[in-house]
C-alpha cells in the first residue's frame, strides 16, 4: 500500500488507518480474506472485492434460477409489483425469526421464491449466524426503491432485509457494516444476490435475481 508521498506504509500505519476508517479490525478483514481465497493483508481493496464476488458466485447453482434485475425480466418472471395473488406465506414458526423483538410465525413472499427462501432461513437458523434472524426487517412491501420511482424487489416479494441498523444503504460492506459472510454464503447457494457484496453497501438486502 502506497502512502501519499509514494512510500510504502508499514503494517502499523495500515492497521491505524483501518481502525480510523472502519468498524472492522485488521484481524477480522485478514480472516475474511482467507475465507474468500485471496492474499490476506488486512486491507479491503479491489483485489478483495473481486475475490469475494468470485467466492460467492462460485457457490451459486450452475444455472441461476432467477431473472435478471431489469424491469422487463422481472415483470416476465415475477409479474406486476404489488400483485398479492402471487404471494404465499412460508411457515417460520419453528425458526428464530423476530421482527422488532417479536416472534414471526410466517413470511409473505412470491410463490416462486418461497421454497428457496425457506431453505436459506433454515440453514441460517442452524448455523453460526442464527442470531441474524432475530433482526428480520421485512420481505413483501409494495413500495418503490429507496430514492427512486422503480418498484423495489420487495414489491414483488422477492427480497428480504436482515439486521438493517448496522447494514444500511450508506454503510460500506465489510468495513463499516456487519453482515456475516456466512449469511451471504447461504443466500448465494440458492442463487440470491446480497447487495453488500454485489455493490458494496446495503448489506441488509438480499434478492432473488441474477
Amino acid at each position: 500500500m502506497l502512502a501519499s508521498g509514494g512510500g510504502l506504509l508499514d503494517l502499523r500505519t495500515i492497521s491505524q488507518v483501518m481502525l480510523d476508517t472502519s468498524n472492522m479490525t485488521y484481524n477480522e478483514i485478514y480472516h475474511l480474506q482467507k475465507r474468500i481465497g485471496t492474499n490476506p493483508d488486512g486491507y479491503w481493496g479491489p483485489k478483495s472485492i473481486r475475490a469475494c464476488k468470485d467466492h460467492l458466485r462460485a457457490m451459486m447453482p450452475p444455472v441461476n434460477p432467477w431473472p435478471k434485475s431489469d424491469q422487463g425480466s422481472l415483470m416476465e418472471f415475477y409479474g406486476n409489483p404489488g400483485d398479492e395473488s402471487k404471494l404465499v406465506s412460508i411457515d417460520v414458526s419453528g425458526l428464530g425469526v423476530k421482527y422488532d423483538g417479536q416472534k414471526v410465525k410466517s413470511i409473505r413472499c412470491h410463490r416462486k421464491v418461497a421454497d428457496s427462501l425457506h431453505r436459506v432461513l433454515v440453514a441460517l437458523d442452524g448455523g453460526i449466524c442464527a442470531w441474524i434472524l432475530g433482526q428480520y426487517s421485512g420481505c413483501y412491501n409494495n413500495r418503490p426503491m429507496r430514492g427512486g420511482s422503480l418498484p423495489s424487489l420487495h414489491a414483488r416479494g422477492a427480497a428480504i432485509d436482515l439486521d438493517p441498523a448496522p447494514n444500511g444503504n450508506h454503510r460500506a460492506w465489510p468495513t463499516n457494516a456487519t453482515m456475516p459472510i456466512q449469511a451471504m454464503e447461504e443466500f448465494a447457494k440458492e442463487g440470491w444476490i446480497g447487495l453488500g457484496w454485489a455493490i458494496g453497501r446495503d448489506a441488509m438486502h438480499f434478492q432473488a435475481t441474477q
